[in-house]
């Protein structure tokens, strides 16, 4: 059998990987556009800072594709899905036979319809090139102005603000992530950026207006616009499903999936960032779209796919890592583990006894003990999970 592999995000190599893993003996081709496949969070961080280049970011190292019997096309896109001849079509005009599919084409950096948002010294951040454009505006006094205080965008703040940048963060909602975080350590995090510091606006951005001084952006708070040498969108993603569509698969806010992955032709999967499993949201984050590739795969080999686990992220910001499993906002009940002031917390989230969510700043071995928790249901007691003095392993005993 041929798998053709349309995208080397995580999401493909993870699929590409799982199926050599599982003993896939078949041909492997991994499609991809870029020069090699390579890992976007450290885009926002040590990539855009210039700590690392593109060659350190890289998904896989280039003897990998050997070893795996991984074919990799590099520099090429798939411009057609020809599923009723077992066949994908590359860019030059090339038929690949393809006997499954496997859609991982990840998506693109939302634009929204703003006036002058097509200006230069307005950027987006989703690709290594876009951080190469980027990255010569970051320069020592120079005005910024990020849009969107979520994950994409505090982080480019916050290396923004390292750089030597002065940098307005703007956001319409007043404490961002506090959906997943809850109120509490969500207002924490954000209020971190004043202290580095930047200026966090709640608004909304009217119109950029080129002038020759820099771009001038109208804000809904402000009453008169503010210049600045360069600003960053990082207001979400658009998946990429026009493949899709095409090929006259089920789109609805993404490629629609089953449980095993697979799209409404049976001859073709989809995973990470453009699947979306019918009846919930897409989930975004980088081990999501790893767990879609490991369960793409063993609906290829035929095997039970991997146990659910709860939801995980994480983010970097100000030289303080977070990460967060389940949604803190969506527990009755909160336990916080240390202080807000001290060198590392955490927050656990309860629920008639277990936990169900939580989330750590600079404790990572915390967040690992309550996912464990979580997925084994294993009952908590809340004094034991406020006592920093119990170690996160011993939490597993209940």
């Amino acid at each position: 059998m041929n798998v053709v592999v349309v995208g080397g995000g995580i999401a493909g190599v993870s699929t590409a990987a799982a199926l050599r893993s599982g003993g896939f003996d078949g041909d492997v081709t991994l499609v991809d556009a870029g020069e090699f496949p390579y890992d976007r969070p450290p885009l926002s961080k040590d990539f855009l800072a210039g700590a690392k280049d593109i060659e350190q970011i890289a998904l896989q190292q280039p003897q990998w594709y050997d070893d795996q019997r991984v074919r990799l096309i590099n520099r090429t896109v798939v411009t057609a899905l020809r599923p009723g001849e077992g066949a994908v079509e590359l860019g030059d005009g090339r038929l690949l036979p393809a006997d499954r599919v496997v859609l991982a084409t990840g998506g693109g950096a939302a634009r929204p319809p703003i006036p002058g948002v097509d200006s230069e010294r307005v950027h987006v951040l989703r690709t290594a090139d876009d951080a190469d454009r980027l990255r010569p505006s970051l320069t020592p006094g120079a005005r910024v102005l990020v849009v969107g205080a979520g994950l994409i965008g505090a982080e480019t703040a916050s290396t923004a603000v390292r750089l030597g940048c002065q940098v307005d963060l703007v956001d319409p909602v007043a404490v961002p992530l506090a959906g997943v975080l809850g109120p509490e350590l969500a207002t924490w995090l954000h209020d971190l950026h004043a202290r580095h510091p930047i200026t966090t606006l709640r608004a909304s951005v009217e119109s950029f207006t080129e002038r020759p001084g820099g771009i001038e952006a109208r804000l809904t708070s402000a009453a008169v616009p503010r210049l600045y040498d360069a600003v960053v969108l990082g207001v979400g993603m658009v998946p990429s499903t026009e493949l899709a569509r095409i090929a006259g698969l089920e789109v609805d806010r993404g490629i629609l999936v089953d449980a095993g992955q697979v799209t409404s032709n049976p001859a073709v999967l989809a995973v990470g960032d453009p699947a979306r499993t019918r009846g919930r949201a897409r989930a975004e984050h980088w081990e999501a779209a790893q767990h879609d590739g490991a369960r793409a795969a063993a609906t290829l080999l035929g095997t039970p796919p991997p146990a659910p686990t709860a939801s995980w992220f994480w983010t970097d910001r100000h030289a303080r890592h977070v990460e967060a499993v389940g949604h803190l906002a969506e527990a009755p009940r909160t336990v916080l583990r240390g202080s807000f002031d001290g060198p590392s917390f955490a927050v656990f989230g309860l629920r008639d006894g277990l936990v169900v969510a939580a989330a750590s700043v600079d404790d990572p071995a915390a967040v690992r003990a309550a996912r464990r928790m979580i997925d084994r249901r294993i009952p908590a007691d809340a004094d034991r999970l406020a006592d920093p003095s119990v170690k996160p392993r011993d939490l597993l005993r209940g």
